[in-house]
């Protein structure tokens, strides 16, 4: 079993503590068949000639557990360590905390194989979902997205919202704060859809349009399987399909993760 990443590091007042749905996504992405499929798809035996050094991006990291998981052991997963590596949150403490988790990763993999790894993670930055990407450029998008559904979304943060000195804070105001800093992590709006199909929408404009891949994890709640209906009726020459599931809940799974890009077919 491949290690979790260290976030001990990470204050989890105001940055989403890793749970089932991180471990999830860690569990499907070294899982044998999706690694194989990710190997084929990215340093495939049957090239001799080296493929482009794969993008990685995870919007929305939190403390960064899934990216910093995925950057370490990227041999692992895409039968290569070249990779190179970056996260999105619109929380300015998660993209501190992501950074770390992510370096830290990085260099306990160097210790361990006690050579060099060639994975380079290009930094956190603070924006809101694939905005800051340019079109065709991400070959892997990984996606844990707020999917709880609330009576509505919060509001987005600015960079000086997210980055208040909680001691000049009565403790009223600072749980409120510390609230909605959380409240970005889980709160979807309606079926909590509302931020996912924002996601949804700007996947096929994002990704490499060869080889590009997108991760996107839905809860019983999201109907996943209208949302993998809607992707392959609506988008020709597209497939989404369940490649992780954890749980039960009233006889469907209580989370899945989705696996979305172009029909090779």
């Amino acid at each position: 079993m491949l290690p979790t990443p260290s976030t001990s590091h990470v204050s989890f007042d105001t940055v989403y503590e890793p749970a089932e749905d991180s471990y999830l996504f860690l569990d499907t992405l070294s899982s044998a068949s999706e690694a194989a499929w990710l190997t084929d798809r990215f340093n495939p035996p049957s090239n001799p000639s080296p493929n482009p050094v794969p993008l990685v991006v995870e919007v929305g990291s939190g403390s960064g557990v899934v990216i910093a998981f995925t950057a370490a052991n990227a041999r692992h997963i895409f039968g290569r360590d070249d990779i190179l590596a970056l996260s999105i949150d619109v929380n300015s403490n998660a993209c501190h905390a992501t950074s770390q988790t992510v370096q830290t990763a990085i260099s306990e993999k160097k210790s361990e194989a006690g050579g060099p790894v060639n994975t380079l993670f290009a930094g956190s930055v603070m924006a809101d979902l694939v905005s800051p990407l340019r079109p065709g450029s991400v070959d892997v998008l990984l996606f844990n997205p707020p999917y709880v559904p609330t009576p509505d979304i919060p509001v987005l943060p600015s960079h000086e919202s997210t980055t208040k000195d909680t001691k000049s804070l009565s403790s009223s105001e600072k749980f409120e704060y510390e609230s909605y800093l959380l409240s970005l992590s889980y709160a979807g709006g309606e079926d909590g859809m509302e931020i996912t199909n924002r996601f949804i929408d700007a996947i096929p404009s994002v990704l490499n349009p060869d080889r590009g891949v997108a991760y996107l994890l839905l809860c019983a709640q999201n109907k996943p399987e209208q949302v993998k209906a809607r992707i392959m009726r609506d988008w020709q020459g597209w497939t989404a399909e369940t490649v992780g599931k954890s749980g039960m809940q009233a006889g469907w799974e209580k989370l899945v993760i989705v696996r979305i890009c172009r029909d090779e077919t």
